[in-house]
């Protein structure tokens, strides 16, 4: 689909790419008085995907929010985009999203089809994961954004969090990275649409990954969006107070992303990610500094990594990869050592 606006030309940064860097929300939150509540398993002083509190027995509700600016220049590409992101977060925790509802912000000159293919492609990727959009709340701004606020539901005593993480698991990741660095180059026209279709991946909901691993005897999971690996990396290993061991080779990445992270196509998320993570990282090789760009990038709407009891992994990867054939084993889990994250 064209569209004469050029979304991506009316945003200073794309996607997760324009997401507070962590070291930043965690200043920015600290001192925020917190309620406390018996019922509330989890809140945002855990630095988790989402919130989660107990209804009963047997149910708890589970909230997120996620919204941002166009990272596509096809409006209904950006709303599925968007819906898929934000739906994400309840697929990380464990759970099934039922209900949503609409974020949006749009300028004064954007044409009517514009905005409708965006809400059709959030309702669109919305139905797929059998979400109901219920309504919304949109308002004009200096640059078009758009999320969904998702609901959804899960057994108290079954959610994910990222920090449940045990020495011994194995690391499975679903999606590639390199999504950051490459519509960064598409922004500047340093890419042309045949390596843009191929990232287009970013389009396919977690809901398959999340289906499959609940099967098997998962630990800890997080999606990985706008803190780039390490920094959700750093987030799982601190918050499970264990050490990550990161297989570099085994990574899967987009080959288009190492070529552009040579010429400097680096979204400054990827600058806040190092920041933030660098000194809980060491290496035991030379890391080529492209590849740990990379590492670094921003992901939007990127895959769940998955830490399963070592038993588990074979059969999680196998019966993963019948569906999403990315998927790979990334690293392991050991010990609280020194550092947080060790790239091997």
């Amino acid at each position: 689909m064209e569209t004469e606006v050029k979304l991506t030309k009316l945003a200073q940064c794309a996607g997760c790419g324009a997401k507070v860097g962590a070291g930043t929300l965690a200043k920015l939150l600290d001192g925020i008085p917190t309620r406390s509540d018996e019922r509330l398993l989890v809140g945002f002083d855990k630095s988790d995907d989402a919130s989660v509190y107990k209804i009963d027995e047997n149910t708890a509700l589970v909230q997120t929010l996620d919204f941002f600016p166009p990272i596509v220049d096809d409006p209904e590409m950006f709303g599925e985009i968007a819906a898929v992101n934000a739906i994400s977060d309840i697929y990380a925790m464990g759970a099934d999203p039922k209900l949503a509802l609409n974020i949006m912000c749009v300028t004064k000159d954007m044409p009517k089809e514009s905005i409708q293919a965006i809400l059709r492609g959030g309702y669109k990727k919305a139905y797929e994961a059998g979400v109901i959009i219920t309504g919304g709340h949109t308002i004009h701004d200096q640059e078009p954004k758009y999320g969904l606020s998702v609901s959804g539901f899960v057994h108290p005593q079954k959610f994910l969090t990222n920090s449940g993480a045990r020495p011994g698991d194995i690391l499975i990741l679903t999606k590639p990275l390199g999504v950051g660095i490459l519509t960064t180059s598409a922004k500047a026209e340093f890419i042309d649409q045949k390596v843009m279709d191929k990232i287009y991946e970013m389009r396919q909901l977690n809901k398959y990954a999340r289906d499959i691993m609940v099967k098997y005897e998962v630990h800890s999971c997080t999606d990985v969006t706008g803190f780039g690996l390490l920094g959700h990396g750093y987030e799982m290993a601190q918050g499970s107070d264990v050490t990550i061991h990161f297989m570099t080779e085994e990574i899967p990445y987009h080959k288009e992303a190492l070529s552009m992270a040579d010429l400097g196509m680096i979204p400054e998320g990827a600058y806040r990610n190092r920041k933030y993570a660098s000194e809980g990282v060491s290496k035991t090789k030379k890391i080529n500094r492209a590849l740990e760009d990379i590492l670094y990038d921003p992901q939007t709407s990127g895959g769940l990594m998955i830490a399963v009891s070592e038993n588990d992994a074979k059969n999680l990867l196998e019966d993963l990869q019948n569906t999403i054939p990315c998927a790979k084993i990334i690293g392991y889990i050991e010990e609280k050592e020194e550092k947080s994250i060790i790239l091997e």
